[in-house]
């Protein structure tokens, strides 16, 4: 499917589905398809992310992941009250990206265009990117500090591993790209070959662990992640945030989309989607399927160890250390690519 059907396949859905709801203030793109050509193509491994504006300061729980006219499309939900100030959006590095370029959707308010209006002339000034970076950052500091060593190990996994993989984003937003989820390795390794900077990117993935993995070890726990995903779907019913990442719908993405990562001769770029959605099906396993919970918890743990090089809660605090420690490296790697990005103006 081509991008472009894909996103008219999401303007109608937004008709038929957000638009009759209470409270609806618009819509509009995110993601990875911002800015991409109507004619590229869209890979069976990507979606379309809309997010649905709503005066409600609770919104209702995400649909996530679904199938419409053949697109798939991944819907959240955004209140208005953290789009309402544009100097707040402009400083967030999750949420500005969406407003660089025309993405409205629906607009019936005309809040959505004003908004775009106010963010997209400065979206590349210098202090704005910079403020990006520090909201990145902090993201980091912040969630690693949020560690709780109380949790179970496999909460307290995603709970290093997805601040650690923040550090990615601060250099993507530096080089105005998009601070991807998936894909953010591979990203960031693109940016560093960009701006001179290659060999940061082996420190980047040292602090993931699998800096020196192999191919065959990588290709080993898919294996296992396909099985304890395949397993996992059919049983969940306790909704996660999370909870459209592990569906029927999602298998392309959470599943082959690593596949694909490793037929490329990226494994390495694999391992932080595979070992995230692992995490995330055994935290509905435990609740929803105890037992098979137990049973599948020592692949788990094995790729874990494997491909993370962690095997218990010290080794989690002492790469958690180690993370913070990089830090005063990654600041200078991230202003050497804001002074030499010729986008970034003033």
């Amino acid at each position: 499917m081509r991008v472009g059907s894909a996103r008219a396949a999401a303007v109608r859905w937004v008709a038929a589905h957000a638009r009759p709801a209470p409270g609806y203030r618009g819509a509009y793109f995110s993601g990875s398809t911002v800015g991409r050509p109507d004619d590229a193509e869209l890979p069976p491994s990507s979606d379309v992310d809309v997010v649905v504006v709503t005066e409600e300061d609770e919104p209702p729980a995400k649909p996530g992941k679904l199938r419409y006219e053949g697109a798939l499309l991944e819907i959240s939900y955004v209140p208005w009250a953290e789009l309402g100030d544009p100097a707040a959006v402009l400083a967030s590095y999750h949420l500005a990206g969406s407003f660089r370029t025309d993405t409205v959707i629906d607009d019936p308010t005309g809040g959505l265009r004003a908004l775009y209006a106010a963010v997209a002339p400065r979206f590349a000034e210098r202090s704005e990117v910079r403020r990006r970076c520090r909201d990145a950052r902090g993201r980091v500091v912040g969630r690693l500090g949020a560690l709780d060593v109380s949790a179970p190990f496999h909460e307290q996994v995603p709970a290093w591993m997805f601040p650690t993989g923040v550090t990615t984003h601060v250099l993507l937003v530096a080089a105005l790209r998009n601070p991807t989820v998936r894909l953010r390795y591979r990203a960031a390794r693109d940016v560093l070959a960009a701006y001179g900077q290659p060999e940061l990117y082996g420190e980047l993935l040292a602090l993931l662990g699998c800096a020196d993995v192999s191919e065959r070890v990588v290709r080993h726990h898919v294996g296992e992640l396909t099985r304890t995903f395949d397993a996992t779907v059919p049983l969940a019913r306790t909704p996660f945030f999370f909870s459209s990442d592990l569906t029927e719908q999602a298998r392309p993405i959470a599943v082959d989309g690593s596949l694909e990562l490793i037929d490329r001769g990226e494994h390495r770029e694999a391992v932080f989607w595979i070992v995230a959605t692992l995490a995330r099906c055994h935290a509905v396993l435990a609740v929803d399927a105890p037992a098979l919970h137990r049973a599948r918890l020592p692949a788990f743990e094995a790729a874990v160890a494997e491909l993370n090089g962690i095997t218990c809660t010290a080794d989690l605090l002492d790469r958690r250390s180690a993370v913070l420690g990089f830090l005063p490296r990654l600041d200078t790697a991230t202003e050497a690519v804001l002074a030499a990005n010729p986008d970034i103006t003033g």
